[in-house]
């Protein structure tokens, strides 16, 4: 498995995860075929791109709500993104993320740094997670 992999799985979670367990609610009244048709009528008049939307992690939410996220700077850095999420943010590991990015001339510099933390997020967006434009950019 690639870092990036690990990355994505910490933020989207594994499909071998267990489901988180929810709160119990009571069960409701099957829904007549006329409330049916009006919720398939309503879903299929939204646009596709907002349903989309709605499917997608957000990541930014995802992030803030790790242990720890409050005294790392993964909004901007490669090294505490990494830290967060529990992923080896040594030289090593940032060189083959970035390898792993497209870009096999990774030397650590705080260019590079940026870059790599911009592709991280543009990546994430791209696998299916909501992320803030200011991250991409």
């Amino acid at each position: 498995m690639g870092i990036f992999s690990s990355i994505k799985d910490a933020i989207f979670g594994t499909e071998s995860e267990p489901a988180r367990p929810q709160a119990s609610r009571p069960v409701a009244a099957p829904a007549s075929a006329e409330t049916r048709t009006t919720n398939a009528e309503a879903s299929a008049a939204q646009p596709k791109s907002e349903r989309a939307s709605e499917d997608r992690i957000d990541v930014e939410n995802s992030l803030d709500s790790m242990p720890g996220s409050d005294r790392l700077n993964w909004r901007t850095s490669i090294v505490d993104l990494l830290k967060l999420i529990n992923v080896d943010s040594d030289y090593e590991s940032r060189k083959a993320l970035a390898s792993e990015l497209g870009r096999p001339d990774y030397d650590g510099s705080a260019e590079d740094n940026l870059w790599l933390h911009r592709r991280t997020m543009r990546e994430l967006a791209a696998s299916g997670g909501r992320v803030p434009p200011e991250y991409i950019d």
